[in-house]
């Protein structure tokens, strides 16, 4: 089975990728590259992350980073501030479903935990998922942050996830918790979403590990 998961420089995507990495003989990690949002720092986490989890598990394992940061500033100055959480999960799926089809994966891996975040309420992950059509898997579901954590210190990639970076400037201070996907429709129209994944796809970049 061939997995893409998308990893950001936390905490939970590394060991929700851990947990699926015996179910899978390869795993594409795919990361948001958010800058200018977020500095250098989070590329340099993201990468320390994917080289030492290519030593740790048995899947072969690739990394790709995706600009994110031209949609992000299409969000930030044309939706409704609230929903970019939301709208941003949405892209980076389809990210990763362009991806997975292109090299013939099966499902997307998530680190998602129940009402850890804003876009991880169940009625915003049903939203969040709405927009691609492949498999996503979420071994984190259930666990609270102490559960991963006790997993990621087990594994290794604790120290490593909690490394300094800037966090993503684009976070909303009020982000929603119930969105609606008529509502996440309406603020996708604003935007050019096809020409947006079509540059982000076309500029993706193979880290070396």
């Amino acid at each position: 089975m061939r997995l893409v998961s998308l990893v950001s420089s936390g905490i939970d995507s590394p060991v929700a990728t851990y947990l699926l990495s015996k179910y899978a003989e390869e795993i594409i990690l795919v990361h948001a590259d958010n800058r200018p949002f977020t500095d250098d720092r989070e590329i340099e986490k993201f990468i320390t992350l994917a080289r030492y989890l290519k030593n740790l598990l048995p899947s072969k394992l690739t990394a790709r980073l995706i600009p994110h940061g031209q949609t992000l500033q299409a969000y930030k100055a044309q939706c409704d501030n609230k929903y970019t959480c939301v709208i941003c999960k949405r892209m980076m799926l389809r990210y990763a479903e362009t991806i997975a089809e292109k090299e013939q994966a099966d499902a997307i891996i998530m680190g998602d935990s129940l009402g850890q975040v804003a876009s991880q309420t169940l009625r915003n992950i049903r939203v969040v998922e709405e927009a691609i059509q492949l498999p996503i898997l979420r071994p984190l579901i259930g666990f609270d942050k102490e559960e991963t954590i006790q997993i990621a210190r087990k594994i290794g990639t604790f120290d490593l996830s909690i490394a300094p970076a800037e966090v993503c400037g684009a976070v909303p201070l009020k982000p929603s918790t119930q969105a609606r996907l008529e509502q996440i429709y309406a603020e996708e129209q604003k935007i050019k979403i096809d020409e947006l994944i079509q540059y982000a796809i076309t500029h993706v970049k193979t880290v070396t590990l």
